[in-house]
């Protein structure tokens, strides 16, 4: 699977990365999920990949998980739900993101599970039968 590296959510985080190394971290006590993406694992296994995203902080009714053609797509948008405090520190996240990876041609857009459990997002996306590799008898004269 491929990362898609362009989402408008990563065009923000770009600009408030630079701007913090410009500044000297001054930035830094701005959370938001725009700027934040999930640290993610792809692997393959024989007829299947897993992708475990790790999204602490998060239910499932917060995450969307969603395929158009071979781009498969996760987002999240954590409202904040709390009235307007004075925070002293605030490093826990609310806001929106989006990551989205290119399937492999042997990927079955139509078969994938989700399960949603502990902070982790975990998609099995089944392979193609027909991408599977087989033998070829040879038969002789």
């Amino acid at each position: 699977m491929r990362y898609m590296v362009k989402t408008r959510a990563n065009a923000g985080a770009n600009r408030r990365s630079e701007l913090d190394r410009l500044f000297g971290g001054m930035f830094k006590d701005m959370p938001a999920l725009e700027g934040r993406q999930p640290i993610v694992d792809v692997v393959e296994q024989d007829d299947e990949y897993l992708l475990e995203a790790e999204l602490p902080g998060l239910s499932e009714e917060d995450v969307e998980v969603s395929v158009e053609d071979t781009l498969l797509t996760i987002s999240a948008n954590k409202a904040s739900s709390e009235e307007e405090r004075r925070y002293l520190i605030r490093e826990r996240a609310v806001g929106e993101f989006r990551r989205s990876f290119v399937l492999p041609k042997d990927a079955d857009s139509s078969n994938i599970e989700a399960r949603f459990k502990n902070g982790v997002l975990t998609l099995t996306v089944k392979k193609l039968p027909e991408a599977k590799p087989r033998q070829i008898k040879i038969e002789g004269e």
